[in-house]
């Protein structure tokens, strides 16, 4: 998911972990959670390709292993800054909000590369979509209730409701699809933030609580949209055995504002389609196995859940993409590559 929601899912997690054992656990709590976005930055992010983009994000930061290690380090750190360390709740809040960004990556569409460096399988669960606003309003939510009534954590909430309403509204005005219900619902969540700021329900003395319980509000809202989605998943299944056979592959897509609902796509080795719509996938063409070879069509080849290929009239342009992302009209998505071969053999 995106870093804002790993930051104030963590702060919530922190909060409700270690409140009273360790000081600014809500902070440590954001940060650790996204120690392995940020781990990236150190196996060279900022000069990555898009090939390099596809084949490295959410690869060794994100494994179990690279977990383990980000665990050890990062508790060492604060058990040193916080003095004396409570060693024991600095461990449980690092490795609990640490954990919640695997999991929240796990729970999309994009998908999660556990067993790295031996296994680069990609696992999803297709539950919830990469940018939720559930998961930055709940949390935002109880963070607010047990701020300590200053300008300063009133100044954060303030500006993080303004990016959360910039987001949602950038996004609206692109032309993207949100539930009917959503909107409301978080006009009416940013209402009742308000009035429990002023009326101060909860504060400093029960914001332990106030946090716990936002997180299980969150646990709940996934909970449900797995149990929906496996429902959907064996509808899809059954439609994709019956359109393309045995091999058929098949996946439900979350919908970014959209909760509660996915987009199924269903493959053979020669077409890849959803509703409404198909494409050839064109792999087994001599001038696409040889742009395969390449590093960038290893690398989307390694990503792509769907990999699809095209080339063009002269049969030196191959354009290879992942279909969850673009269907292969206009302008390349960003799940996509260009590349240029010589000669076909």
């Amino acid at each position: 998911m995106d870093n804002l929601a790993h930051a104030l899912v963590g702060a919530a997690l922190g909060r409700a972990i270690a409140d009273r054992h360790v000081p600014r656990a809500a902070l440590i709590g954001a940060v650790a959670a996204n120690v392995p976005d940020l781990a990236e930055m150190f196996t060279g992010y900022l000069g990555w390709s898009r090939a390099d983009f596809l084949l490295n994000h959410r690869g060794i930061t994100h494994s179990l292993l690279g977990a383990a290690v980000e665990i050890v380090v990062v508790t060492l750190i604060i058990g040193f800054i916080v003095r004396p360390a409570p060693w024991r709740w600095v461990t449980a809040l690092i490795a609990v909000t640490l954990l919640s960004h695997l999991f929240m990556d796990w729970q999309g569409s994009y998908g999660w590369r556990p067993f790295l460096p031996w296994k680069g399988t990609w696992y999803y669960l297709d539950w919830v979509a990469i940018a939720d606003p559930f998961f930055w309003l709940v949390p935002l939510i109880a963070l607010a209730w047990g701020a300590n009534r200053h300008w300063r954590p009133l100044l954060v909430i303030l500006c993080t409701t303004g990016l959360i309403a910039l987001v949602i509204g950038r996004y609206v005005e692109s032309g993207g699809t949100v539930s009917s219900w959503v909107l409301p619902l978080c006009g009416l969540s940013i209402v009742l933030a308000a009035i429990g700021w002023i009326r101060f329900w909860f504060g400093p003395v029960l914001r332990q609580r106030v946090a716990m319980g936002a997180v299980v509000v969150l646990a709940l809202y996934a909970i449900a949209q797995g149990v929906a989605a496996q429902e959907r998943k064996g509808v899809i299944r059954r439609e994709a055995l019956q359109r393309f056979g045995a091999d058929a592959q098949w996946a439900i897509l979350t919908n970014v504002g959209e909760p509660f609902t996915w987009e199924p796509m269903y493959a053979s080795a020669d077409t890849v389609a959803g509703h409404g719509w198909q494409v050839p996938r064109n792999l087994r063409l001599p001038p696409v196995m040889q742009a395969l070879e390449t590093p960038e069509g290893r690398a989307i080849a390694r990503f792509a859940r769907f990999l699809t290929a095209r080339v063009d009239t002269t049969g030196r342009e191959v354009y290879l993409w992942d279909s969850r992302y673009w269907r292969g009209v206009g302008k390349g998505g960003w799940a996509a590559v260009q590349l240029r071969i010589e000669s076909a053999r």
